[in-house]
């Protein structure tokens, strides 16, 4: 891995916090990730599963996590199945984790061979009543792959038909959604990392650059401070490519006197940022172009004003809708007649902002948490609202990471990461 190594408390931290909310005599089982195919021998590289990551912070393929808090065997409370290595596997795929290092990982001292799986599983499902599996119902889910969990879920239900079942889902909802301080100090990190890609590329845009080579500007500036690389697939929008919300080709030529949206952040240890900024190909703003930008930036801070505990999602995007349709009016991209004839199922505002401004942000992109629930300290939210318009040939989004605290205003993770005007401007006019 490029990242450095995470303390084992976090993990520690998790397993408990998840085991606490458990039935008694239970168990729950998570799954590694597939390396999934292209074609002949090729493969895409590795992307642990996001659970089971946070709950052991093993990174590696063809493991298994199985915690039974109530288990009358000590030792089988926590138990990590990882692929045996070896020194053949050593040389052909690097050092993988054996029991000693899994343990300085994870903080588990239980640690079998995978080839020990249906054994001691057996041992341990003939003390439990009931077994948690772990689906995916992420609220943006759309699965079209079987998945190395599913494959080993329909496996668990034709060998262990009687054991009654409950969902692991439920609780990593709300656990993965409340942020412990070295997550919060990981997401940091990636944001840091994000900020000198943009910086990087505020010295490299000028008129006729293509979009393909600013991505390439930002991956390697990632890669030199120990990232991965893109926390999602890179959004490098010149001119009306912005008006595409999610355009990914980044193949156009960026033209002066038009704007380029990014939506463009790095990951670092599997924690994702998020940031979106427009900046000027020319290094200036025309009087247009920046009304709207700095609409857009107001907008941004009054919306994360809002972030507090307590505070509904739906209620939230409606206050939020209420300052865009002001901008908007201001702008006089729409009018009062709008307004009043509008849909209240597609707003006025909607015309020119069509997405929601906040999801939850963290180990994924769009992370976990239950929307339908008040927001609490140490989650962390994206804040992006955005202006289309079509018609004049320019998109805008702003886009910053910002954590809700207990008292007083978000704590915003890309303070440092330039967004005012008049600073992107002088930025990129520095001799």
């Amino acid at each position: 891995m490029k990242y450095l190594p995470i303390k084992k408390d976090l993990f520690i931290k998790n397993r408990k916090s998840f085991m606490a909310q458990m039935k008694p005599n239970s168990l729950a089982i998570f799954n590694s990730n597939d390396i999934y195919p292209v074609s002949a021998d090729s493969t895409l590289p590795f992307e642990q599963h996001r659970d089971i990551f946070f709950l052991s912070g093993v990174d590696q393929e063809e493991s298994i996590l199985v915690v039974f808090p109530n288990c009358p065997k000590e030792n089988l409370r926590e138990v990590l199945f990882l692929k045996e290595t070896n020194a053949h596997i050593a040389v052909w795929e690097g050092e993988k984790l054996n029991k000693e290092s899994a343990f300085e990982t994870s903080g588990i001292k239980t640690v079998f061979w995978l080839q020990d799986l249906e054994k001691v599983l057996a041992e341990m499902m003939a003390l439990a009543e009931t077994v948690y599996i772990n689906t995916n119902e992420h609220y943006r889910a759309k699965i079209e792959t079987e998945t190395r969990e599913a494959r080993f879920t329909k496996w668990l239900f034709n060998k262990y038909p009687a054991h009654s079942v409950a969902k692991s889902n439920s609780i990593l909802q709300r656990l993965r959604s409340v942020k412990d301080q070295i997550e919060i100090d990981l997401m940091q990190k990636a944001c840091d990392i994000t900020e000198k890609g943009f910086r990087r590329i505020l010295n490299f845009v000028k008129p006729n650059v293509w979009e393909y080579e600013i991505e390439a500007e930002f991956v390697h500036e990632f890669l030199m401070n120990r990232s991965k690389g893109f926390a999602y697939t890179p959004i490098i929008a010149s001119g009306n490519n912005a008006n595409v919300l999610h355009y990914i080709e980044n193949n156009q030529q960026c033209k002066d006197g038009d704007l380029i949206l990014f939506d463009v952040a790095a990951e670092y240890a599997n924690y994702a940022s998020d940031m979106s900024r427009t900046i000027p190909v020319s290094g200036r703003f025309t009087d247009r172009q920046k009304a709207v930008y700095n609409a857009v930036n107001r907008v941004k801070n009054e919306a994360t004003k809002m972030l507090v505990p307590g505070t509904i999602w739906a209620d939230y995007h409606i206050e939020v809708g209420k300052l865009m349709t002001s901008e908007l009016l201001d702008l006089k991209l729409i009018d009062k007649a709008d307004v009043q004839n509008e849909d209240p199922n597609w707003p006025a505002y909607k015309k020119h902002f069509m997405h929601g401004t906040s999801h939850h942000i963290g180990l994924d992109t769009h992370d976990y948490g239950l929307l339908h629930e008040p927001m609490q300290a140490n989650m962390i939210f994206t804040v992006e609202p955005g202006i289309y318009i079509p018609k004049e040939g320019f998109g805008i989004r702003l886009e910053d990471d910002v954590v809700i605290q207990e008292k007083g205003a978000p704590f915003n993770l890309m303070r440092n990461i330039p967004i005012e005007a008049e600073e992107i401007e002088d930025l990129m006019n520095q001799s």
